[in-house]
């Protein structure tokens, strides 16, 4: 099983930018592998943010971060980054990563998803 380690969260004021960066114990390589962001804010549900495939490198984003976070990957450490721009407060709560192998319609559902980080936490001030 694929252990996921996220990083990079911390506490930032509105319009501040951070990277997450998530990273695999093991070399991906299967082509049908999706690794996402979800974010879950207090009192709240887990939500999608975004998500890339591994073999298409295509990516897909939430509308409410569209333009503003862009996922990318480093495949020779095994990592996933989430590059967060002009945050806002409603950005904040715990990030992870996860992956599995969705197929396109259910990339955003987090059933669809077997391996998961422990989480990192952003907070973003007014």
């Amino acid at each position: 099983q694929v252990q996921l380690v996220e990083d990079g969260g911390g506490l930032v004021q509105a319009g501040d930018s951070l990277r997450l960066s998530c990273k695999a114990s093991v070399r991906i390589r299967n082509s049908h592998y999706t690794t996402a962001w979800f974010r879950q804010a207090p009192g709240k549900e887990r939500e999608f943010v975004g998500a890339v495939r591994w073999s298409s490198r295509s990516s897909s984003y939430a509308r409410a971060v569209q333009g503003r976070f862009t996922i990318s990957r480093d495949d020779a450490i095994n990592t996933v980054y989430l590059q967060m721009n002009s945050l806002k407060p409603e950005d904040t709560g715990v990030y992870y990563c996860a992956t599995g192998q969705p197929i396109l319609s259910n990339m955003g559902s987090d059933s669809a998803y077997n391996n998961w980080g422990q989480g990192t936490q952003v907070t973003v001030s007014t």
